[in-house]
């Protein structure tokens, strides 16, 4: 595979290479790339750093995903994306949606959490994936409509062809539009309001996402998410 962009050396987990790979040669993906790299030039910050954009593929590998949870795109604060839907780099503070997450975690299962990064999830399973994999600094939504939902609408329908009895999680309505396209006979399917504070008290408190999944697993014979951090 080329780097992504020519001047940065980027990487796709093998697994998840030999399922993408031909987007990559696609006119959308040609066109991000061009975008990307004359942001770039421009002097624009992107976040997460280059080398942790595909950070949700490297982590959870095709034949290994469990769960998936979907984002919108990036936090946009210096420091914070790490690649990782919901989660921030070790060491940086939780920010509110991902507080509201763990509450209800604690309040589902009893776990507390203190840790702002997720990555312990995606190492067992857990595809923490946005749906646009890059931003730029003090800008939310910089680079949605450049390309990126079409390569993860690519990653979510080869998970929902070819992978069964996955639980996909989705808060808040970007997250349950982009869903649509998941066979619920095929896998399973959490709907909830997001975590964020403006509406996690419409319903995201009390849903029990995770006891749900884990139940899910179980069900199936296979081994439950540990969720604690």
């Amino acid at each position: 595979m080329q780097p992504f962009i020519q001047t940065d050396h980027i990487k796709l987990e093998e697994s998840w290479k030999r399922v993408l790979l031909p987007e990559f040669e696609q006119p959308y993906m040609v066109q991000l790339r061009q975008f990307l790299l004359q942001r770039k030039q421009q002097g624009a910050t992107l976040f997460p750093p280059t080398s942790q954009w595909f950070n949700a593929f490297d982590h959870t590998p095709f034949e290994q995903v469990k769960v998936v949870i979907i984002g919108q795109d990036p936090y946009h604060n210096p420091g914070q994306a790490h690649g990782l839907c919901f989660s921030v780099q070790p060491g940086v503070k939780a920010p509110p949606s991902l507080i509201n997450i763990y509450k209800e975690l604690e309040s589902d299962l009893g776990i507390q959490n203190q840790l702002g990064t997720l990555t312990p999830w995606a190492d067992q399973g857990v595809l923490l994936l946005n749906a646009v994999l890059t931003v730029e600094a003090n800008s939310a939504g910089a680079h949605q409509g450049k390309g990126w939902e079409q390569f993860t609408d690519a990653a979510i329908d080869h998970l929902n062809r070819e992978r069964e009895h996955l639980v996909f999680i989705l808060w808040g309505s970007y997250a349950q539009k982009k869903g649509a396209r998941i066979d619920n006979q095929r896998h399973h399917v959490i709907r909830s309001p997001h975590p964020s504070p403006l509406s996690a008290y419409r319903g995201f408190f009390g849903s029990r996402p995770f006891s749900q999944c884990n139940g899910y697993l179980s069900e199936h014979n296979i081994s439950p998410i540990n969720w604690q951090l």
